[in-house]
């Protein structure tokens, strides 16, 4: 069962690494084109709390058995993070860049939703620790999370009224 869990881990934490990468690309173009980072002072945390928990299920998820609903619930949100993703395209990042101007994207999974890519984060953080049984450790980073994304979507409505994006 070994091989399962670091299989997994390995894909998340590759994934999570080629994200880092386009999200870097994307934001120095979102940036050289006029646009501008808001909350910033707060991004350092979601990237500890993301690191944190990827190295937690690094050191609790290894060799334990594998959940079979509880990965296949991560695998779907997997293909919903695909779909945000491609949807923004170049407009992706894991930082908050609002480009005066610009309409907010309204297509693919934004038709549903004002924020796609955080109702998947929210889910992702659950379910990975419960496909290996982790209850307390998903409730953990639950918890954590809202508190952040609390703070990050409020900083990001904000500052999207303030650009008139948002009504």
């Amino acid at each position: 069962m070994m091989w399962v869990s670091i299989a997994l881990l390995s894909f998340v934490t590759m994934q999570r690494l080629a994200e880092l990468s386009l999200a870097r690309r994307n934001t120095k173009a979102l940036l050289a084109e006029g646009g501008h980072e808001v909350g910033a002072e707060h991004y350092p945390y979601v990237v500890l709390l993301h690191g944190c928990w990827i190295a937690g299920l690094w050191l609790l998820a290894i060799g334990r058995p594998v959940q079979i609903v509880w990965l296949g619930i991560f695998l779907l949100l997997q293909m919903a993070r695909l779909w945000v993703v491609a949807t923004m395209g170049d407009r992706w990042t894991t930082r908050i860049v609002v480009m005066p101007g610009r309409p907010l994207v309204s297509v693919g999974p934004y038709r549903f939703m004002a924020h796609p890519n955080y109702a998947v984060v929210v889910g992702e953080i659950a379910a990975l620790p419960l496909a290996f049984g982790l209850v307390g450790y998903a409730a953990l980073f639950s918890v954590l999370n809202a508190i952040i994304l609390h703070v990050r979507i409020k900083a990001e409505n904000a500052a999207l009224k303030d650009a008139m994006i948002l009504k």
